[in-house]
Formats: structure tokens, sequence, C-alpha cells
């Protein structure tokens, strides 16, 4: 009589139907009770907020709205972009050449471009915007040039914005130059590349990654931050409505059209720089 073997086929996992006591256990995902509640607080408090400001008459969004494209608001919007732009490419011309300074051998260089970079980052803006504007009280004549007259606020506003900017700028773009790998430096040199040349090709569209950033956040601050030349009569988008304001008395409104021009421009802004680092970051991980 021959042994009969038994063969048993595997024992498969219950369906999520089927008894509990059968097969394997069931998955029992986390229950997030708490961030529901919690986000569900913080959608309503968000509408409340919102129709709070819609339907409060103080806000008087008329007067914004009559408000918001005059040839006065304007022209103010107009010379804040100019200061901007104007303000970004020289505080970064100048901050390159400090941040060249700060990484060169020459210990003279590296002092000076300490030495204005702690100066600079220290000091107020406001303060060195004051100072500017009265350099006729500290300085009547340099050169035998009368200074009492020579500067105008918007002059002021270029040559104290830009050297604050500069400051940032330089550190902005030294960290963005120590991110490149060293050998990239040695095969540059080795291939007989000059100091300038090697700069040109192969540091900085390297460093770029680190750099833009950094750099589209004070590219949104220095628009915001030019607000402050309002202080010595520099007509911008700010001085602009305060001006009508003040003949006007409508405090409120007028602040609202300056702050939606304030974010509908620093949105473009933010959406051109995710643009910009996208492109800078391309081939490496993570790029989304």
């Amino acid at each position: 009589m021959s042994a009969q073997t038994e063969t048993h086929a595997p024992s498969l996992p219950s369906p999520p139907g089927g008894n509990a006591g059968e097969g394997t256990p069931r998955i029992v995902p986390v229950r997030r009770t708490g961030q529901w509640a919690a986000a569900v607080v913080v959608l309503l408090l968000l509408a409340g907020a919102l129709v709070s400001v819609v339907r409060n008459d103080a806000f008087q969004w008329g007067v914004v709205g009559e408000y918001l494209t005059t040839d006065a608001v304007l022209r103010g919007l107009g010379l804040t972009l100019w200061l901007t732009a104007l303000v970004m490419v020289l505080g970064f011309a100048l901050g390159t050449l400090l941040a060249v300074f700060r990484l060169s051998g020459n210990r003279v260089l590296q002092a000076v471009s300490w030495g204005y970079i702690w100066l600079f980052r220290s000091t107020p803006i406001l303060v060195q915007l004051l100072f500017w504007f009265n350099i006729g009280a500290l300085y009547p004549q340099i050169l035998g040039v009368d200074t009492v007259n020579l500067l105008s606020p918007i002059a002021v506003a270029v040559i104290g914005l830009t050297l604050h900017e500069a400051a940032y700028a330089a550190e902005v773009v030294r960290g963005g130059i120590l991110s490149v790998e060293r050998g990239q430096l040695e095969a540059a040199q080795s291939l007989g590349l000059g100091p300038w040349r090697r700069l040109r090709r192969i540091v900085l569209p390297q460093a770029m990654r680190s750099i833009v950033p950094p750099a589209g956040n004070m590219l949104i601050g220095t628009l915001k931050g030019t607000s402050i030349v309002s202080i010595i009569a520099v007509q911008d988008l700010l001085y602009s409505v305060q001006l009508v304001y003040h003949r006007t008395y409508e405090v409120i409104p007028l602040l609202l059209v300056a702050t939606l021009w304030y974010v509908a421009v620093t949105s473009l802004l933010s959406i051109g720089q995710y643009y910009v680092e996208r492109h800078y970051a391309r081939g490496t991980a993570g790029t989304r």
C-alpha cells in the first residue's frame, strides 16, 4: 500500500469584507480627527475675516476702486518699479565686485569688502538715507563742488538704496560662489582660463542655483523697501497715495490702494522667481 501525500493550497489573506478572525489582520487607517478639526476651524476663521473685510463699510471699497488706476497712483507705481529695477542692477553689480574682493587672496581687498558689508548691514536704511539727504550739512563742498543742492531726492534714494542692497547682495553672491565645487575651479584652471573667465564662464553659471532664491527674496524686499523713500519726498507709490489722503482725509482706502498694488507686483515677481529657479535647477535632484 503506497503512502498518499496530501498537498495543501497556500492560505490567502481574507478579503476586507471577510471575518476578522480569518486571514491576516486588517490595516486600520490612522484617524486624523484633530488635524481635520483644526483645518475646519482655520477655514471658518479665514472665511469670517474675509467676510468682515468685504462687508465693512469703513474700508470704502468704492473709493479704492476710484483711485486704484488714477494717473497719480500709476505714476507713483512706475517710479517704484523703476527705482526697484535700478537699485537691484546697481546693487548686484557692486555686490558681485565686493564678493570677489572678499574671496580674493589680497588682504587689503578682503578687509575693505568686509568693512563695507559690516558697516552697511549694521546701519538702518532710514539712517543712511537721511545722512545722504543731509550730505550738504556734513560736507558743504567736495573737491570744490557745492553739495548743498547737488543731490536730488531721487538721486539720494538711488545712492542710499544701492549702497545698502550691495552689502546684502555681496553675501548672496559670495554664498553662491562658495557653493561651486572646488574641482570645477581646478579643472578650469588646468585649461588655462584666467580668473575673470573662470568667474564668468564656470563659477557664476553654476552659482546661480544658489544665488537666485535669495536674490528673488531681495528683489521683493527691495520693492517694498522703496516705500521708505517717501520720508525724503520721493513720489513713489506710497508717497503718491499720501498726497491724496492728505487732501481728502480718506486714509484707509488710499492705503488699501497702495497695498493692492504691492501685493499684485510681488505676486508677479514670485511667479517669475519660481520659473527662474526651475531654469537654473535643471538636472538637479528634486527639480519640480
